[in-house]
């Protein structure tokens, strides 16, 4: 069977108690957020897919995609994404414009994309983030007009992801719900491929902690293996946890969260 599965917020500090909702207490606490900040927040995201999308264009041919196994129309389709993700820049920035808000800026990025087949493979990653971006910033839009616009926007992120995943020959509807993610969990996925650059308009989401998983020569199998992320507690004490403190990892697939604690070493 296959599911789409999340690692996301990469550390839950002393965040996360072990149940079926999972709650955050402590350190980490959710941003103040108003119509403005959440709209450049969408914006940063729709610069970071666009220019993803622009580099690969510029780097990768047509024959290149088809010598990768990508027949046609898939080079068009991809031209079509980048031509979306523009338009969604254009929007984004034309309604905080005309709002009197100052648009945030395109920034500095670096994508460990290598070649052909690493490049789509991360797109069905970012298009996915996006989706769950829109979906997990819904509940805080105020202005109902621009809550339909997000959700316009979002069904067209949703259709690229599918795209993406059957072009690769995975399902492109793998679970019956797609995943909410919230502020910083978002932000923390995005900001590993920000390298530099500064922007007019802050936003006040911080980025977790990355954890590093650490790979076996085994294959994982459902609720029998076990996963090691290595340096997570050394993490957690930037945000003065000590070693009597609680840390969790939560895993997310679709509305599901589920959270499995962590034992230092």
């Amino acid at each position: 069977m296959r599911f789409s599965l999340t690692f996301a917020a990469s550390l839950a500090l002393s965040a996360v108690q072990a149940s079926p909702l999972v709650k955050r207490v402590g350190p980490v606490t959710a941003p103040k957020v108003d119509d403005g900040i959440i709209l450049n927040y969408a914006l940063t995201l729709e610069y970071l897919e666009r220019k993803f999308y622009q580099e690969a264009l510029a780097n990768y041919s047509q024959a290149d995609f088809v010598a990768a196994g990508f027949e046609d129309p898939f080079y068009a389709n991809l031209k079509q994404i980048y031509v979306d993700e523009q338009t969604h820049v254009s929007f984004l920035s034309g309604a905080l414009e005309a709002a009197g808000i100052t648009p945030t800026v395109e920034l500095q990025y670096t994508f460990p994309a290598t070649d052909v087949l690493s490049f789509v493979t991360l797109s069905s990653v970012l298009e996915g983030v996006g989706v769950s971006a829109y979906l997990g910033a819904a509940a805080s839009i105020v202005n109902k007009e621009y809550l339909t616009a997000a959700g316009t926007i979002l069904t067209v992120e949703a259709r690229h992801t599918s795209y993406i995943r059957a072009s690769l020959g995975e399902s492109p509807f793998p679970t019956p719900f797609d995943t909410p993610l919230d502020f910083n969990e978002v932000y923390s996925l995005a900001a590993q491929f920000i390298s530099g650059g500064s922007s007019p308009a802050k936003l006040p989401f911080m980025a977790f902690p990355a954890l590093t998983l650490q790979c076996t020569q085994y294959y994982y199998e459902a609720d029998r293996s076990s996963v090691t992320f290595s340096g997570a507690f050394k993490a957690a004490q930037k945000f003065n946890v000590n070693k009597d403190t609680p840390i969790y990892a939560v895993f997310f697939s679709g509305l599901q969260k589920a959270s499995r604690s962590h034992h230092p070493f």
